[in-house]
């Protein structure tokens, strides 16, 4: 096992100064492998990861949140950054570059003609349906998928009792949400219409925003994007696309221009900064007005950095037709994990896009497996999880190497799972697991 002595005492620091000890759940050790996770890096570069200890790590699991897909510090966005920093970051004047990535932005997606900016996936989220409300001047969301960590979301797991809150997102607890909220939000799950349509019945005349992801885990079925599009046109509600996470994995821009299917509102982050803060609402003209009648103003949207780091990132992505390399790495992922379970014999279930690519052991052990696996994959080197987030700076020889050392692995979890003692073979406790997401 590798020596992690300064790591593992950054994070007792942390858990006294940080309330759940960092800033993203996805972030936390305990969401990989308590006790043994580095936790904190001194410096990354491409695909490859050092710790506090000086140890070295290829990540081949979800990146910065997959917020870096092209690779950490990639040189051409970089030196764009640095140039914007030289020049002065912030000023009493207004950066040209906002200005042109709006111009990309539209380009890419001529169906939208205004943007707003913001710097992260969560506030941008809740300005998207701010200026929905605005427009349609009505109250009340319904959405499905996970959007954030704002009042408008988790007021879906207010209850009209305290016994019930969270029970439909559970591990999202709405503490701190006021109670009059409830009532505002509701799920529906992907590819139920008829769960949309329920709400709709029930809340017609007061549903001002249809809230999705436009691909998940997976793809539409049976003319769902459709039928959602045209709900959202008869009851007069702004349709917003979180494309947070989608965007810019099978194409450059959103992946709802690949679906033919076209929001009032499409939302962006993650990704397009390449892992400098940067988010972009952008719609319709007539409905990105409405940010007039309300107010929406901050001081570090106005910032140089993020318009270029997303101008850097995008015009890169497609200028190396990144995302058919994404594509083909998370294929070969997938069919990898695939052959590997079947020769090990373990029953597993694989899902996602391939860019954002998933497994889960078919087995009622499966969160203490995939804690097994991310321990013996630390060993031999591998920052690793049930996720494969890809990056454009992952080589096909990378993505080999992880699947040779998969396979192995796989083999020794088989034979914990044959001996009965998967959960004696681990370090530490079992990894976390979260919240869930709505199907």
């Amino acid at each position: 096992m590798k020596e992690i002595k300064k790591g593992l005492e950054m994070q007792g620091r942390a858990r006294k100064r940080i309330p759940g000890g960092t800033q993203l759940l996805s972030k936390r050790p305990e969401m990989f492998a308590p006790g043994q996770w580095p936790g904190y890096y001194s410096r990354a570069k491409g695909i490859e990861v050092w710790d506090l200890d000086g140890n070295k790590y290829v990540d081949m699991s979800i990146n910065a949140a997959g917020a870096c897909v092209l690779g950490y510090a990639d040189p051409d966005v970089d030196s764009a950054v640095l140039r914007a920093i030289k020049a002065g970051s912030n000023c009493l004047l207004n950066c040209p570059e906002e200005v042109e990535l709006g111009d990309l932005l539209c380009e890419l997606h001529p169906w939208a003609k205004m943007v707003r900016y913001a710097r992260t996936g969560g506030e941008s989220m809740a300005i998207a349906v701010r200026i929905a409300r605005a427009h349609a001047r009505k109250d009340k969301v319904a959405f499905c998928g996970y959007h954030g960590w704002s009042d408008w979301y988790l007021a879906a797991n207010l209850a009209r009792g305290n016994s019930l809150d969270g029970h439909l997102l559970p591990g999202l607890d709405p503490a701190g949400v006021p109670r009059v909220l409830a009532g505002t939000s509701f799920p529906f799950r992907y590819n139920h219409l008829e769960e949309l349509e329920a709400l709709v019945k029930e809340n017609r005349s007061e549903l001002g925003a249809i809230v999705m992801e436009p691909v998940r885990d997976s793809y539409p079925q049976n003319g769902f994007l459709e039928r959602v599009r045209e709900i959202a046109d008869e009851i007069g509600a702004v349709l917003i696309f979180d494309e947070v996470t989608s965007a810019l994995r099978m194409n450059t821009g959103g992946i709802h221009l690949k679906l033919g299917v076209n929001p009032d509102i499409a939302v962006f982050s993650k990704a397009i900064g390449n892992g400098y803060p940067m988010g972009a609402v952008l719609g319709r003209e007539d409905v990105m007005q409405a940010a007039q009648s309300t107010f929406i103003s901050s001081t570090n949207w106005t910032e140089k950095i993020g318009p270029v780091a997303a101008l850097a990132t995008i015009r890169k992505h497609k200028a190396v037709k990144a995302a058919q390399h994404l594509i083909a790495l998370g294929k070969r992922i997938q069919e990898g994990w695939g052959k590997a379970a079947e020769e090990a014999g373990l029953p597993i279930a694989i899902s996602g896009i391939p860019p954002l690519s998933h497994f889960t052991f078919e087995n009622k052990k499966s969160q203490a497996m995939i804690t097994l696996f991310t321990q013996m994959m630390l060993k031999k080197g591998y920052l690793a999880s049930g996720k494969f987030y890809s990056m454009y700076a992952h080589k096909f020889s990378d993505v080999d190497s992880y699947l040779a050392a998969t396979t192995g692995v796989f083999q020794s979890i088989a034979d914990a799972v044959r001996k009965g003692n998967v959960e004696k073979q681990l370090a530490g406790p079992v990894a976390h697991t979260g919240f869930y997401r709505l199907a």
